[in-house]
């Protein structure tokens, strides 16, 4: 697993499993185009066979299991299988006793090709595939083409709704779709194309996706992202779908290189979207050690996003199991014109959106403006900028009075809905007194 921190699970209560799936899947082509409102009309195409990694994370005892399932398109923008809605999610999906699936949908995973994003450290396994990596392991996987990646993807969640051996005996009350980057972007076009037609989602957790779709592909062929960046026209994510969608996106996402501004649609009773100011695509929290290693010009983002996904993780399951909708959050704040960018208040601060104590109460700025690095992964990355001495002398007469101020901003955050009760020690973790004058 192409993760900044290797998981264990010893002392958590939970076991992790791996296993084959295996099947006949199906590709799909779309009737009438790709239109910019979402309502797609997808037709079953060829079929293929295949055989694919799943890695299962539970708890080892059925009596800690919540009924949740959180099943993660895994992400190849690095060049290698990777789970970084796990590394956001981890504390609340183990805490509430959640089941985590993770299903090596795409080609590059498990058969290896062209690396999207280089991150520092990882040359050894990128763009190899599982085959390649571990052929004592993995050398029986076939994977048939990225347009088959949908139907694989459905397969797997109908096995685990099912139950049986690899859920040891956990029969699931919801199962969740979820991805994050590359991962959300071909939920966007599950969602548009797919879920109309199996339904095998109870609702779909969106994790910075861009304005585009990952599009379809023929037998044996690679969705290349980077083409449909620049080459398919924005699209927003059906209204009509019979299930909730929770979209969460950084403020980088915005109005950076994935433009999710493009598509940028209104809350319904089955869709919520949330903009979060002052964070990044990806920051410190997600690469973990890595971080030292990448040179962006400028330290990249060191944002409470993991937080703000949580409160979404928890908000779409009350949603699922209750109808109970989510807070409405406000959009960040955006110029108007044909390149939009987020507006910012005189230190630089992103105005609007799902505001935390780090944004309100700053000693530094968390932006997703990144560095001068023109590598792609630093664009992904934005920036932490420590205000001036003269600034925060200005903002806070005293340490106490900064703290007081940002764990009062805490709770607001925490009552507002954004943030959860049980990761209010994580958000009081992110001030900084020192950098206050005492």
């Amino acid at each position: 697993m192409g993760a900044a921190t290797s998981e264990s699970l010893q002392g958590t209560g939970y076991v992790q499993h791996e296993y084959v799936a295996t099947g006949t899947a199906t590709s799909y082509r779309a009737v009438g185009g790709l239109p910019g409102d979402g309502r797609w009309t997808f037709v079953p195409d060829t079929t293929a066979a295949y055989r694919t990694r799943v890695l299962i994370r539970r708890p080892a005892s059925p009596a800690r299991f919540s009924g949740t399932v959180v099943v993660e398109w895994l992400n190849v923008s690095g060049g290698v299988d990777a789970d970084p809605e796990y590394a956001s999610l981890r504390e609340e999906l183990l805490r509430q006793g959640d089941v985590w699936v993770g299903v090596s949908a795409q080609k590059i995973g498990v058969s290896g090709g062209p690396v999207l994003v280089s991150v520092p450290g990882t040359s050894s396994v990128t763009g190899k595939g599982l085959v390649a990596i571990a052929p004592a392991r993995y050398g029986s996987l076939v994977h048939p083409g990225d347009g088959y990646s949908f139907d694989m993807y459905t397969q797997v969640a109908r096995a685990i709704r099912a139950g049986g051996p690899a859920m040891g005996g956990l029969k699931p009350t919801r199962v969740l779709a979820a991805g994050e980057s590359q991962s959300a972007i071909a939920l966007t076009t599950y969602i548009n194309g797919v879920q109309p037609l199996t339904h095998a989602f109870d609702g779909f957790f969106v994790h910075s996706r861009a304005s585009v779709p990952l599009p379809l592909v023929g037998p044996g062929q690679y969705a290349d992202l980077s083409s449909a960046i620049t080459g398919l026209k924005p699209t927003i994510l059906r209204t009509d779908t019979d299930v909730p969608t929770l979209d969460i996106q950084a403020e980088s996402d915005v109005t950076g290189v994935l433009d999710s501004v493009a598509a940028r649609q209104p809350d319904t009773s089955r869709f919520r979207l949330w903009e979060v100011a002052g964070t990044s695509h990806a920051d410190v929290h997600l690469l973990g050690s890595t971080t030292s290693s990448i040179d962006c010009g400028v330290p990249i983002n060191n944002g409470p996003m993991h937080l703000v996904a949580k409160g979404a993780l928890a908000a779409l399951v009350t949603w699922v199991r209750t109808g109970t909708t989510p807070p409405v959050a406000p959009r960040l704040e955006v110029t108007s014109g044909s390149s939009p960018h987020v507006q910012r208040d005189g230190d630089g601060i992103a105005l609007g959106g799902i505001r935390t104590p780090p944004v309100d109460v700053p000693v530094e700025v968390l932006s997703g403006v990144p560095g001068p690095n023109p590598a792609l992964l630093c664009l992904l990355l934005g920036s932490t900028t420590p205000l001036p001495a003269a600034r925060i002398a200005a903002l806070y007469p005293s340490r106490s009075l900064y703290l007081q101020r940002y764990a009062a901003d805490s709770t607001r955050t925490i009552r507002a809905g954004f943030v959860l009760a049980a990761d209010r020690p994580a958000l009081l973790a992110f001030a900084d007194p020192s950098k206050v004058p005492a």
